[in-house]
């Protein structure tokens, strides 16, 4: 069997810094579609005269060398190395003092689809440098280590022309920036286009002056105005939690159709993709809502936590990412309902990082090597790097959070820090020693935790034996203990806690825990508001896990009884055994339960996935069968839609908002409990409620809802017409409509509705948002896209190969519906396999999909066809 094409591994051993200061950039660009010229005038300066090196810089095929000058003169050819990503200039060329480099280059934005670099989006030009497009732009030392003050100068006929910084020139054709914040070449941006701006202003805490602007096409304006005043949420929260102020005459956001991410922090030019700016009641959902809040913030807090402070590295990358997630979440937290807020985070870190960790592209927070960089913005980076600052902050107080993170940004502002900075400064703000926490950042995997309780009546003693053990991972079968904070609580008999909530710091492989003084034997509830991204194992049953849903005073350890009651039944339904009673019981008596906020009514009531039932399953060693996955899935929801048949229907006539559509946290919980009501109603009312909702609804939130209900029941062709009849204009509204029907459709015909979709007109593949709407919807029905003939794996694997050969990024990214392939039957795997090999062997595989599939084919072991 054949391999993918290797690629050269970058070690995190092997960084030096950069033998040469970047003093200034000065950049030039005279913009075209098919013809860019961009002149850089570059002053460097050697780090060692005594010891000339060459100077190296980076810059891809796609630039044409124009000129070269050092002061001013031309060097000899033979000074001058082109190859094939790099552009080299001998030692014996270049000044043993400070010196200016100028190079004109020509660029293609308009043959530009891998959308890095400079590229055009419906006729606008803009930028995506992060993490390595600045080098298509120019020749460049293009590493996040090498920051300058830049000066940029744009020349165009479009009418908006922006950069990083505060303007200080502007005339028609023409316009200047200057950034006076070193910075590395990954934040630069650029955007010139036809635009129109909302616009407002904010006052700093000391009293500074800035304009506020959000850019988005002529048309869209209706739809912006809740990313401004997310933006100026974010600023104020910023000040009064981290005493941060914004540092600029100016802030900028852009909404691009065709973008690769969510957005980007460039320094004053945040860069979003529309569907994060763009919402009104008619085209956005709740959900929508949400993230375009969080992401606004996210990328607002990256201007101190990834700009003012950058990465040394590329290693380094869960320093802004991890910090500036968890900065999100609690903003967020802050925004809406804090309990809320942690069990969507705890269900997205194991939908997506759990599953990471336990499979073939298993990595740690902090890598040590990669071939392609862009292939690591991953779930472990982000969330699991969250996870790892929430743990920090629980084990030195929230005084010791604050002052070590003052001291972070008084002793590292203007730095290309590492993580050994950032935990050096918790070191010497707190005095704790972190050498062994720093594991959570070197070692991969996700640890298991055994509990095991001894009560000793006699003395009114309880302990808790606590073990670790972290699975091996790729290139890591060894893995030290690690600190473990572990939240427990107690609850007595009647239902009443107590004490208090106790941090146990399990830092070797087994440890006992004494709780003395207790009249009873209480209840354990342990990793409290999920205190450490690691999963528990304890010998609890049904009845336990009804009294912590009933009693427990920790709203995450609540939810978390109620899923492991739902896991408990679903693994054992798909697995052939008689299960659930337990579960419908208890979930009824939650539904009910009025004093408990709607959002987490909601939350409860929404089933496991099939993808969450197969991660479990596997964990236990069985083998996951989607197929009955599905069918106890489907069983479950019916039993308890007809045990709580009353109850349901009226929680979703109680539950309708009345009066014009709100965003705002209370509406949209309560829509929330609505539609989770809903959705298990349709299990057995055929879809009636649903076809009125769809027909009345106010909002998108509930037509979106209804809709998948409708396709469910096989009922969704009228209203799908009727969708794309009135949205067929609308991009965003059409991902959804794309999106929806692979997602909801029956698993045999999954495939069918996406190969169907794929030929349609309007399925601009070329386009991110499209691309990941068809793609994501096959991938996320478990039972659909590992079809047991394989055509969900062929389907997808076809499509791979055809957006790798147009932009790289995506195709990597969506490569991983096949992450957990190996964990099926030996007829699914064959099939998995066949679809991998395909795309393993195709000619000219980029670099991002050849590392993604090498590491999945790995995962086969003696897998063979």
């Amino acid at each position: 069997m054949s391999q993918p094409q290797q690629h050269a591994t970058q070690y995190l051993s092997d960084y030096r810094p950069y033998p040469f200061t970047l003093n200034s950039t000065a950049l030039s660009f005279q913009l075209a579609p098919d013809n860019t010229q961009v002149t850089a005038r570059l002053s460097f300066q050697p780090r060692d005269p005594a010891n000339p090196r060459d100077l190296v810089l980076d810059g891809g095929k796609g630039l044409t060398l124009l000129s070269l000058t050092i002061d001013g003169a031309e060097p000899a050819a033979e000074m001058v190395l082109r190859q094939s990503e790099t552009l080299t200039i001998r030692a014996e060329a270049l000044p043993r003092t400070t010196f200016v480099l100028e190079t004109e280059v020509q660029i293609d934005p308009s043959a530009n689809t891998a959308f890095e670099g400079l590229y055009i989006s419906g006729g606008m030009f803009c930028t995506q440098c992060e993490a390595e497009g600045f080098r298509h732009i120019t020749f460049y030392p293009d590493r996040p280590d090498v920051m300058a003050p830049f000066d940029v100068t744009i020349q165009s006929d479009k009418p908006v022309l922006l950069s990083n910084g505060n303007p200080v020139e502007s005339r028609p054709g023409m316009a200047r920036w200057q950034d006076p914040w070193p910075k590395p070449a990954y934040l630069f941006a650029l955007v010139a286009g036809d635009l129109v701006a909302i616009s407002d202003r904010f006052t700093t805490m000391s009293g500074r002056d800035v304009a506020l602007n959000v850019w988005v096409r002529p048309g869209d304006e209706d739809r912006a105005g809740f990313a401004m005043e997310s933006l100026i949420k974010s600023m104020q929260w910023d000040e009064k939690v981290y005493g941060r102020e914004y540092d600029l005459e100016v802030f900028n956001i852009v909404a691009v159709d065709d973008f690769n991410m969510g957005a980007m922090e460039n320094k004053g030019l945040n860069i979003f993709n529309s569907k994060l700016v763009l919402a009104s009641p008619e085209t956005a959902t709740d959900g929508d809502y949400e993230r375009i809040e969080g992401v606004i913030a996210h990328e607002y807090f990256h201007n101190w936590t990834g700009n003012r402070i950058t990465c040394r590295d590329w290693f380094q990358l869960c320093l802004k990412e991890g910090l500036t997630v968890y900065r999100d979440q609690q903003f967020t937290a802050d925004m809406r309902s804090a309990p809320v807020k942690r069990i969507a985070d705890v269900q997205t870190l194991r939908a997506r990082q759990f599953r990471e960790d336990q499979g073939p592209l298993a990595h740690a927070v902090r890598p040590d090597h990669y071939q392609e960089i862009n292939n690591f913005y991953t779930a472990t980076v982000y969330e699991k790097g969250a996870e790892v600052i929430g743990m920090l902050r629980q084990l030195v107080g929230d005084d010791g959070y604050r002052k070590a993170l003052d001291l972070y940004f008084d002793r590292h502002d203007g730095d290309a820090a590492t993580i050994e900075d950032w935990l050096k400064v918790f070191e010497d703000a707190t005095g704790r020693d972190l050498s062994q926490f720093k594991r959570w950042y070197t070692d991969a995997g996700t640890p298991h935790v055994d509990m095991q309780e001894s009560w000793d009546a006699a003395n009114g003693r309880l302990t808790l034996t606590l073990r670790q053990h972290t699975p091996a991972t790729p290139g890591q079968p060894e893995k030290p203990a690690r600190v473990i904070p572990v939240a427990v609580g107690l609850i007595g008999p009647n239902g009443q806690e107590v004490g208090k909530t106790r941090i146990l710091e399990l830092d070797q492989p087994e440890q006992d825990f004494v709780f003395d003084g207790l009249g009873a034997q209480p209840v354990v509830s342990a990793l409290r508001v999920f205190s450490a991204p690691v999963m528990l194992n304890r010998q609890i049953d049904d009845d336990m896990r009804a009294f912590l849903l009933a009693h427990d005073t920790d709203p995450f350890a609540r939810w978390e009884a109620g899923r492991e009651l739902a896991l408990s039944a679903l693994t054992d339904l798909a697995m052939g055994k008689d299960a659930g009673a337990g579960y419908v019981d208890a979930i009824g008596q939650l539904a009910g339960d009025q004093r408990a906020d709607p959002a987490f009514r909601a939350l409860c009531l929404n089933m496991p996935s099939e993808e969450e039932i197969a991660t479990r399953l596997a964990a236990a060693g069985t083998t996951p069968d989607p197929d009955r996955i599905h069918g106890a899935r489907e069983d479950l929801g019916r039993r308890v839609a007809n045990a709580h048949a009353h109850l349901l229907a009226q929680i979703y006539d109680d539950m309708a908002v009345p009066g014009a559509y709100s965003p705002d946290a209370e509406a949209a919980a309560k829509r929330a409990l609505r539609i989770a009501a809903l959705g298990l109603l349709n299990r057995i009312d055929g879809g009636d409620r649903a076809e009125v909702l769809f027909g009345t609804a106010g909002n998108m939130t509930e037509r979106m809802a209804a809709l998948s209900c409708l396709i469910r029941r096989g009922r969704g062709q009228a209203a799908l017409a009727a969708m794309a009849d009135q949205f067929a204009s609308n991009r965003l509204v059409m991902d959804k409509w794309f999106a929806v029907q692979p997602m909801a459709a029956a698993p045999e015909d999954a495939a069918d509705v996406a190969t169907e979709l794929a030929r349609r007109s309007d399925f601009d593949w070329k386009n991110p948002n499209r691309f990941r709407a068809l793609l994501g919807g096959l991938a996320a029905n478990h039972a659909g896209f590992h079809r047991a003939d394989g055509k969900g794996y062929d389907f997808t694997a076809e499509w791979l190969m055809k957006m790798d050969r147009a932009n790289p990024q995506i195709a990597a990214r969506m490569s991983t519906a096949f992450e957990t392939w190996s964990r099926y039957d030996p007829e699914r795997r064959a099939k998995a396999l066949n679809a991998l090999q395909r795309i393993a062997d195709m000619d000219g595989i980029s670099r991002n999909l050849g590392e993604m599939v090498s590491r999945m084919i790995a995962a086969g072991g003696n897998a063979r066809l």
